[in-house]
Order: structure tokens, then C-alpha cells, then sequence
């Protein structure tokens, strides 16, 4: 299934991009398990699904404060354009390591695409469906008779997950908007009820006056469908690798431990240090504003923290929601992500497991059961 991101300061955009590369000591990066010699560090290279910007903070914190060269690893960070299909890049042994949603790999594997989610950082879902609060919209079963707004392109399952499960025929109920990849339509009021990131989209109209007001929009304005709360959340950010390779290279899979531990470890410096992590993502080459930015870190970090199992850890019954989801939902045309159970091969926690027991050896935590969100101001703009 093909990738398109979403908008210029989400996980994708509509706007040309070339990929860029941030490396944590330099040099061009050779395939991970290569054979380096003793006392050199590992290049490998990371593949995310769009520009540097906070939904990657963690791994841009794990470069730049030195947790990968610590296990030996020189990782280079490569962005991704608005062609860029992450699966396909890892595929092609063009990156070691990529970042993709759950269901949209899904469908990359049942088509022959071997690959493996090793860690599945996020943990929960950070689609909404957003109405203006006199819309009467509360829920799913109140779209029927509304102009609902998607993207497309794979970002659709949970919305019709959702209306399906609310009883409502999508071919007739509604009335689909091919969503732009940007909130205008939704504030204009052309799109009743519209697709957005808490991340990002969100944060967009957040960040937007309100004609009525000549204030920005506040939460209170706005009514919001959480997927998490009606139960069609999809797994979303994980970390994927390559199937054969972790089979048949004993140095690759060595690698993907200690790529998971620095990664996770980055990702509890996030954690723990929103602002500077914020501030990281932003010297990596982020254009987003500054409490656009620190926004985005705040939210993420919910997506994550606490953590049920372990920070990183595929839990089952997720596992078993997204692809079932992915099975049994149609969307306008009637077609659903997959036919048919993936292989075993598509999830494994045995890296992590591995990762996760060195990093609590290490007084790391893992869970963050006493993870609270830092209050974010929003600024006009997200500046």
C-alpha cells in the first residue's frame, strides 16, 4: 500500500521535499551488520516516513545524546519526501530500519513485502475526527446526513472502523470529502467533521483565529472523536526491519537490539525533557514554530506513556484489534487493507524484550507510569 504523507508539518505534505540525512558521527553509512571492524561503530541507517519534526523525537534525541554511539551504532536519520514509501525503502536494502503505521504495512507484507515489526513505539492512535462544538457531532453515529472529511491513502481505516461499528452504511450515510491535506476546509465549513493528528492538525486550528472571537480557537470550541475511546484505534508508529535479514545475519539482529535499546532511550530523554527535546528536533532541521513544535513533543509523548508493557512492546491484543480492523472494515469502494491473517513473521517481541531487560539493568524507565504532560501555550501560527 502505498504511503502518502500527510501535511507540511505532519507526516506528510502535499509540498516537495528531499530526503535529508542526519548522522550521529558522520560518514556515509554502510548496511548495518556489514562487518565493521573492532573498535568502529555500526553504520545504519533509520528511514522515517516524513521530515525531521517532533513525531520522530526520540530518535533524533538518541543521536544527539550519544545512546547509539554508545551501542556501538553510527546512525544516519533519513527523511522521507512526499514519494517516499518507508516499507519499500527498507525493502530494497536502502535503510536498515524504517518507520511506518502498522495497517498500511499490513498490506505491504500480504503483498510479498518481508518485513518485521520489531518495536511498536506508539501505543496508542493519534487520529481524531474533529467537528466545531455546535455541530452536534459527539460521535461516530452522528456523522450521518455530515460532510465527513478523509485523506485517504491508507489514513482512513479507523474513521470507517468507526461509523461501520456506529451502524451506518459509508456508501450512503455520509457524504465523503476528499480531505485536502490541511484544515482550510474544515474552517471554511466545508468539511462538517475533518481528519487531524493531535499532533498536528489539531494543534493547526488550535492555532487559528476564531472569526467569531478574534481569539484562537480553544479546545472548548471544538467537539472531538477519539478513536482510543471508541475502540477502532489502529497501531500506528513502529519500528520495522528487514524479515530475512533478521533470520540469516546474526550481526544484523544483534544491531536491532541495540538500535531498539538506543531508540527507547531516546525516547524516555523525550520523555523526561520535552522542551530540550523540542529543541533537538529543531537544530536536526525542523521548520516547525517553536510551540508548534514543543506541542507536537507534548502529544507524542502521550502516545506513548505511560506504557502498558514496556515501552516498545507489541501487546497482543492491539496487535489483534489493528488487524482485524484491517480484515473487516471497507472503505467507499469496498475494499478492506487485507484478505487474510498476516504471517507470524509480521510481529515479534523478541528484540525488545532483549532491549528492554539491558535498558532496565540499566535504571531506565521503561514504563513511565508516573508520566504527567507538560502544559503547552499554542501561539498564532505555532510560532
Amino acid at each position: 500500500m502505498k504511503h502518502t504523507p500527510r501535511t507540511a508539518v505532519g507526516i506528510g505534505a502535499m509540498v516537495a521535499s528531499t530526503a535529508l540525512l542526519v548522522s550521529a558521527c558522520g560518514g556515509e553509512a554502510e548496511p548495518a551488520g556489514s562487518g565493521s571492524a573492532e573498535g568502529e561503530l555500526t553504520p545504519v541507517t533509520l528511514q522515517l516516513q516524513w521530515v525531521a519534526q517532533a513525531q520522530f523525537a526520540g530518535y533524533y534525541a538518541a543521536v544527539d545524546q550519544g545512546f547509539y554511539e554508545d551501542e556501538g551504532l553510527d546512525v544516519t536519520i533519513a527523511e522521507a519526501g512526499t514519494d517516499t514509501v518507508p516499507i519499500d525503502v527498507l525493502a530494497a536494502g536502502d535503510a536498515d530500519y524504517a518507520i511506518s503505521w502498522v495497517p498500511k504495512v499490513l498490506g505491504s507484507i500480504e503483498q510479498g513485502t518481508e518485513v518485521t515489526d520489531v518495536a511498536q513505539v506508539f501505543e496508542r492512535s493519534g487520529t481524531l475526527q474533529i467537528a466545531m462544538a455546535d455541530s452536534g457531532i459527539e460521535g461516530p453515529e452522528d456523522l450521518a446526513g455530515k460532510n465527513v472529511g478523509s485523506w485517504g491513502y491508507g489514513n482512513e481505516w479507523e474513521l470507517f472502523a468507526g461509523m461501520q461499528q456506529a451502524g451506518l452504511d459509508t456508501s450512503g450515510d455520509i457524504s465523503l470529502v476528499q480531505q485536502a491535506f490541511d484544515m482550510n476546509g474544515f474552517l471554511a465549513g466545508d468539511i462538517d467533521a475533518a481528519q487531524a493528528m493531535t499532533y498536528n492538525e489539531y494543534a493547526q486550528v488550535l492555532e487559528t483565529v476564531n472569526p467569531d472571537t478574534g481569539e484562537l480557537y480553544q479546545p472548548e470550541d471544538l467537539a472531538v472523536i477519539d478513536w482510543n475511546d471508541v475502540g477502532t484505534a489502529m497501531l500506528q508508529d513502529a519500528i520495522w526491519a528487514d524479515t530475512a535479514r533478521l533470520s540469516e545475519d546474526e550481526d544484523y539482529a544483534e544491531t536491532t537490539v541495540k538500535f531498539i535499546k538506543a531508540s527507547l532511550k531516546g525516547w524516555a530523554y523525550a520523555r523526561d525533557n520535552a522542551e530540550d527535546a523540542a529543541a533537538i528536533v529543531t537544530d536536526a532541521g525542523s521548520t516547525l514554530g517553536q510551540s508548534h513544535q514543543l506541542w507536537q513533543t507534548n502529544e507524542v509523548n502521550k502516545l506513548i506513556w505511560p506504557s502498558t508493557s514496556g515501552v516498545g512492546t507489541i501487546n497482543a491484543d492491539q496487535w489483534d484489534q489493528t488487524v482485524d480492523i484491517a480484515m473487516n472494515t471497507q472503505n467507499e469502494t469496498g475494499s478492506t487493507i487485507i484478505t487474510s491473517e498476516p504471517p507470524e513473521t509480521a510481529y515479534t517481541n523478541e528484540y525488545v524484550e532483549q532491549a528492554l531487560a539491558e535498558l532496565e539493568d540499566e535504571d531506565v524507565d521503561v514504563m513511565g507510569a508516573d508520566f504527567t504532560p507538560i502544559e503547552v501555550t499554542l501561539t498564532e501560527g505555532g510560532e
